[in-house]
């Protein structure tokens, strides 16, 4: 089927359209290049520069290229910036999703799956994190991502749009191929800057807050290969055939530390790579592990890469080939 990917270029993005091309479908990718990258992009998909906030490109892409169903993984998605600047998110995020719903809903796409997040369960009851746990969204970025769900539900309700919202947890890792990774400017994710000091492009790892109720007293997360990501999309889009829009979490269901992490990149690079220990930062929780029993009981969905040892052996892969990222 011929889909489309907004922001197609960026890391999830580019990892779900190689996905997509290798098992056969025609891609058209819609991204601004404002945190993705040209040469992310597999070379049999199409390509428009183009920005969500113009509805006329997105008339126009749609009217060129009619699709069976829409990836939006387009959006700005850092926690903390959307705090020093709200309206940043408030603006682009939400307006670049009415935006596209309303082309969508115009071309009678019924297909769309959202790049959700667990920045939703702010205050979770229970660990692991399932579903049902109520949504309170824990930045800006995370109600714009909440606002894109409810739209969706009314998209439902009006036009008969089915959706599945993935609301995923740390993506990471990279293509074991090396040819596609991550490579955001600035970079706030753990794995990637742990694995920078390796390179020797920083001189440590910093390490906020030692005193959490864990057992080696630093945060865990849980984190999911972005290859484990792409076959859930593909799946999700799939499913929607049935006629009924979905909600699923995505995690491999397995916690790890700050300092497990930063010990198994050691093991794996084979750098010492140094720490400094900080104060905690404001809104950290101790523990955020997905429970993803729903979507592997109605998909038939398994994690492939739920080693954190492979995870970061796939990501120290692609950066040691691409020290500067992608050339562009």
């Amino acid at each position: 089927m011929r889909v489309l990917v907004t922001g197609g270029a960026g890391y999830i993005g580019s990892h779900v359209v190689d996905s997509l091309i290798g098992r056969g479908d025609e891609v058209v990718v819609f991204d601004n290049l404002y945190a993705g990258h040209r040469s992310a992009l597999h070379p049999q998909a199409t390509f428009v520069h183009g920005d969500l906030l113009d509805i006329g490109q997105i008339k126009h892409t749609l009217d060129r290229y009619p699709v069976e169903g829409i990836f939006h993984f387009a959006s700005h998605i850092q926690v903390g910036e959307s705090m020093k600047n709200p309206f940043k998110y408030l603006r682009d995020n939400i307006d670049g999703m009415t935006n596209l719903l309303d082309v969508a809903a115009q071309h009678g796409i019924n297909r769309f799956i959202l790049s959700s997040t667990a920045n939703l369960y702010d205050a979770p009851q229970r660990i692991p994190i399932s579903e049902e746990e109520p949504l309170i969204p824990g930045s800006v970025y995370g109600e714009t991502k909440l606002y894109a769900e409810h739209a969706l539900g009314w998209m439902d309700r009006i036009f008969g749009m089915k959706s599945c919202c993935l609301r995923y947890f740390n993506a990471c890792g990279a293509h074991p191929n090396g040819h596609i990774g991550e490579d955001h400017r600035p970079e706030t994710h753990l794995i990637p800057l742990v694995l920078q000091v390796a390179l020797g492009q920083r001189e440590k790892v910093q390490i906020y807050g030692t005193d959490y109720e864990t057992p080696d007293g630093t945060c865990i997360r849980d984190y999911i290969h972005v290859l484990d990501l792409a076959s859930a999309h593909i799946l999700a889009l799939e499913a929607l055939a049935d006629g009924q829009s979905r909600v699923y979490n995505l995690g491999s269901g397995t916690g790890y530390s700050v300092l497990e992490v930063v010990e198994m990149a050691r093991k794996v690079t084979g750098h010492p790579i140094p720490v400094e220990m900080s104060p905690r930062r404001a809104g950290d929780l101790a523990v955020l592990v997905a429970d993803s029993a729903k979507i592997k009981r109605e998909l038939g969905w398994q994690p492939e890469y739920d080693d954190l040892q492979r995870i970061i052996e796939t990501a120290w892969n692609w950066h040691r080939s691409h020290p500067q990222g992608y050339p562009d």
